[in-house]
């Protein structure tokens, strides 16, 4: 299934001088399609079983921010111009496919709140998959990614140990996530945590007034479970949960849990129009 997914076309829009990848599975579905995005040094292949198996009857877009896959490049400096330039990608994505819900993976969640609360993204609904409201990084993080010497795959092998990314992953799932931030090389993953370690919106989430769902792996150590409690409990309609076997990567580990919980969060979006 997920060959089938990775096998659509890969459609483009233009804006701000650069070109956003992404691809759209469902267009025929029911509702306003669910826009997919991807956390730091990943692309939209994160998101392979939901584009391949969708959620429910809804479409499903998934995108590469800028400098991730397909996707061209921007130049910013790590931070909050980063994060608005990301905003851009999805909020110029999420208008060519009329998206109705936005879903972001840690930085994607970072991302998918700044499209709200600082560019007027109005989406139905909000999920923060392995996110939260404040996304600190490591100090010894920062520091390999920034290290020349052996730094960046110091990085990448820290990352992808123990309740980490991920809880206890297949071979080929182990080697997915790998290649897939080490094909994004350094400068780009350094942007992306660098960015998220300046991210706090915990003063601004009563802002939020459409429905916003947080879910996460049981076993995640990177955004833990009372992370996705803390952004239920101070929003205006939250809810969470948490997803068995698996942890940061919870929609790659355990897809059809990660599925259910998010099919039956737009079921109860229809239901209660």
């Amino acid at each position: 299934m997920a060959l089938v997914a990775l096998a659509t076309i890969m459609e483009t829009v233009s804006h701000h001088g650069r070109r956003t990848a992404y691809r759209v599975r469902g267009s025929d579905g029911d509702g306003a399609p669910a826009l997919f995005v991807h956390g730091s040094g990943g692309t939209h292949a994160v998101w392979k079983s939901q584009l391949a198996r969708l959620v429910g009857d809804r479409p499903v877009a998934a995108l590469d921010l800028s400098g991730h896959g397909e996707s061209e490049d921007v130049a910013t400096d790590a931070g909050p111009q980063t994060l608005d330039a990301y905003a851009q990608d999805v909020l110029a994505v999420a208008d060519a496919v009329d998206a109705g819900v936005l879903v972001g993976n840690s930085l994607g969640g970072a991302v998918a709140l700044t499209a709200v609360l600082d560019h007027g993204a109005s989406p139905d609904a909000l999920v923060l998959a392995g996110s939260g409201a404040k996304l600190a990084v490591l100090d010894d993080l920062r520091d390999w990614l920034a290290g020349e010497d052996g730094g960046f795959d110091r990085a990448v092998e820290f990352l992808h140990g123990d309740d980490l990314l991920l809880h206890d992953p297949a071979d080929r799932e182990l080697a997915f996530s790998k290649t897939a931030m080490r094909e994004c090389g350094r400068a780009v993953v350094e942007r992306d945590f660098l960015s998220c370690h300046t991210f706090d919106v915990r003063d601004r989430l009563g802002e939020l007034a459409m429905p916003v769902f947080a879910l996460t792996g049981e076993h995640d150590r990177l955004t833990p479970p009372e992370f996705h409690e803390y952004v239920a409990e101070h929003v205006q309609d939250g809810a969470w949960t948490t997803v068995e076997d698996a942890a940061h990567l919870s929609m790659l580990e355990a897809p059809e849990a990660f599925n259910a919980e998010l099919a039956g969060f737009f079921d109860d979006l229809e239901v209660s129009r």
